[in-house]
């Protein structure tokens, strides 16, 4: 017999399903993936630490669990929600279950609701706080948590989550797969790689356009980044509202216009803020593998990666910078570059880990950038 579990929201509205994972109860967020697979990589992405992720699509597990999909050292969110997680995995490089591997990390989920009728939900009334638990106390108790648990807007997540030294990386995307093997990219450029919570997979990434990357923690100064005479700057993505992370506007508008910029996700709003913009907490965010961006400059439309909650105000960077790429869901801000600074960003996830491999050429856009082409 699985054990019972609960999942309750602010709102009032609670699911009973089966646990997974750890026992015990845990208070996050609750956001909605789309995404078909990665779901370890999703799991272990900085950008959802406290929060609680439901898979929409409705099976899960069906691959296990195993060290070369880690986009870190541990999984960050704190919950995760699924209609079903396979008791079996077949895939050769598996060495646990999705079951096993919660457990090992001390993430309680909640299986066999209707994830259908969840992500319906927050779709129309906004992410908010929830609960699971395992621990039989009342669905009413666990509303009243929820609703009494600390939301997202002014929380700086991004500096909790942050490398706490300074560290080099020069490892290029490893061979997973047995292809070809590539040669040795030659490192040509230094670049400093501000961790706001940055993906293993956004490093690799670097490491193969030439660049030798030196990751140094949130709040370092400019004047320190900049002793290190890098030829770029990296800004990476991460969790919670941007305009909480303590002095990142201040800091990259030191750096603007010295070397050139290249943001990601939260990289890209704290840029935003950086040249005098604002952001905004979004009903339920983007989160999924499917993401359909139209890059302005060419009309080219890109299927993207993405996992932000916030946004760029279009209208306060008017003036500021020039944008770039919109989303053609919602119209929203996708991209922003500003020529004079040679500084340019993107909210999606180029990388995509998972998802499609569309945006994987702006990596070489900043290293053309950097080689002054």
């Amino acid at each position: 017999m699985m054990k019972r579990a609960v999942l309750a929201l602010a709102d009032g509205t609670t699911f009973e399903g089966r646990a997974i994972g750890a026992s015990g109860e845990t208070v996050g967020e609750v956001v909605f993936n789309t995404s078909m697979t990665g779901y370890q990589e999703i799991l272990t992405d900085p950008s959802y630490v406290g929060q609680i992720v439901t898979m929409a699509y409705p099976e899960m597990g069906n691959v296990g669990a195993n060290p070369g999909d880690q986009e870190s050292q541990k999984p960050h969110a704190v919950g995760m929600v699924v209609r079903n997680s396979s008791e079996q995995h077949s895939n050769w490089r598996a060495q646990e279950t999705l079951d096993a591997y919660l457990k090992r990390h001390g993430i309680v989920g909640i299986e066999g609701i209707d994830t259908r009728r969840l992500v319906r939900h927050v779709r129309t009334h906004g992410a908010q706080m929830g609960v699971i638990s395992t621990e039989g106390h009342s669905p009413n108790a666990l509303v009243e948590r929820a609703r009494s648990a600390r939301g997202m807007e002014g929380q700086d997540l991004a500096t909790g989550v942050s490398t706490h030294e300074p560290y080099l990386f020069t490892t290029p995307t490893p061979n997973l797969l047995g292809e070809p093997e590539r040669p040795a990219p030659e490192l040509r450029f230094d670049v400093v790689a501000y961790d706001y919570g940055l993906k293993r997979s956004m490093l690799h990434f670097l490491v193969d356009v030439g660049c030798r990357v030196k990751v140094v923690p949130a709040g370092t100064s400019a004047e320190a980044v900049l002793a290190e005479k890098p030829h770029g700057i990296f800004l990476a993505n991460g969790p919670g509202d941007p305009a909480a992370v303590k002095g990142a506007d201040k800091v990259v508008a030191s750096l603007l216009g010295k070397v050139p910029v290249f943001g990601i996700c939260l990289g890209h709003q704290i840029l935003a803020l950086a040249l005098g913009g604002r952001t905004y907490k979004m009903k339920f965010g983007h989160r999924g593998a499917n993401q359909p961006v139209k890059d302005l400059t060419t009309g080219k439309v890109e299927i993207t990666s993405q996992n932000h909650g916030f946004a760029v105000d279009d209208a306060s960077v008017k003036g500021k910078a020039v944008v770039s790429h919109i989303n053609l869901n919602d119209g929203t801000v996708e991209g922003l570059v500003v020529p004079d600074a040679r500084a340019f960003s993107v909210q999606y996830h180029p990388e995509a880990s998972p998802g499609p491999h569309d945006a994987r050429y702006l990596f070489s856009r900043f290293a053309k950038l950097m080689a002054g082409e």
